[in-house]
């Protein structure tokens, strides 16, 4: 079965289309949204009805800490423009929609792989995965020897082999996961990349062969942007997404 891991998609319908057409395309079984499904992009309800069609098909779903930010609360740990998202994002769900978050689990475990938005060592603390310190105690805590995570937006492979090393990879090359070492798999994000590259991420998972292929896949990232300054959102938000960081 290949699996299609899309994360932080952040109320980005353009991105979030863009890259199940290309899943599609690459024969994408089933699929798997790491959280962050709203947040910063103009179209939470949109990406939410979309979402919530593939929930029903069969599809896994985390929660993320932008999710969770839209459900209520003061999100002080939020920067000026991500705080101010997120209350314009809760205006706009409907009590169906907010249920429909409310009830996303913080990790999924799919037999010998396992799925949360942040670390698996706390993932109610919205850890972020920059460091290989941090990727071990999530490996380490993992259930399972393929972990899969999102919440930095940008792409990269760690692995434990005595040490924790970390890989970064090329789009659209597969890679050997050995069943001999545990694997971090971090999927970029779909509807804010960050890593100077403003084409959307999202990676694929091929279980009979245990090969991982991240993609990066162009989109409109104009309409994106113009849609975000129309809503009133901050134009940093619009900003990030013509530059990719």
């Amino acid at each position: 079965m290949k699996i299609a891991v899309l994360s932080d998609i952040h109320g980005n319908l353009e991105a979030l289309r863009a890259c199940l057409a290309h899943a599609a395309r690459e024969g994408a079984d089933l699929h798997v949204f790491l959280g962050d499904l709203v947040g910063y992009g103009a179209d939470p309800v949109a990406c939410l009805g979309l979402l919530a069609d593939h929930a029903g098909r069969g599809a896994l779903l985390v929660r993320g800490n932008h999710d969770e930010a839209a459900l209520g609360g003061l999100c002080e740990n939020m920067n000026d423009d991500a705080r101010e998202a997120a209350y314009w994002t809760r205006s706009r769900l409907s009590t169906a929609e907010r249920d429909f978050l409310a009830a996303l689990p913080l990790t999924v475990r799919r037999d010998r792989l396992f799925f949360v938005h942040a670390g698996a060592d706390a993932p109610e603390k919205w850890n972020y995965i920059t460091s290989k310190v941090q990727a071990g105690r999530c490996m380490d805590a993992s259930p399972t020897a393929v972990t899969f995570a999102g919440h930095v937006h940008h792409q990269s492979l760690y692995f434990s082999a005595g040490s924790v090393r970390v890989f970064q990879p090329v789009p659209g090359v597969p890679i050997p996961l050995s069943p001999r070492q545990r694997w971090l798999a971090i999927a970029g994000s779909v509807g804010q990349p960050r890593d100077g590259n403003n084409a959307a991420a999202y990676a694929l998972y091929d279980e009979e062969e245990r090969m991982l292929t991240y993609f990066r896949v162009p989109y409109d990232h104009m309409t994106a942007a113009r849609k975000i300054i129309v809503a009133g959102l901050p134009a940093r938000l619009a900003w990030r997404l013509q530059r990719g960081k």
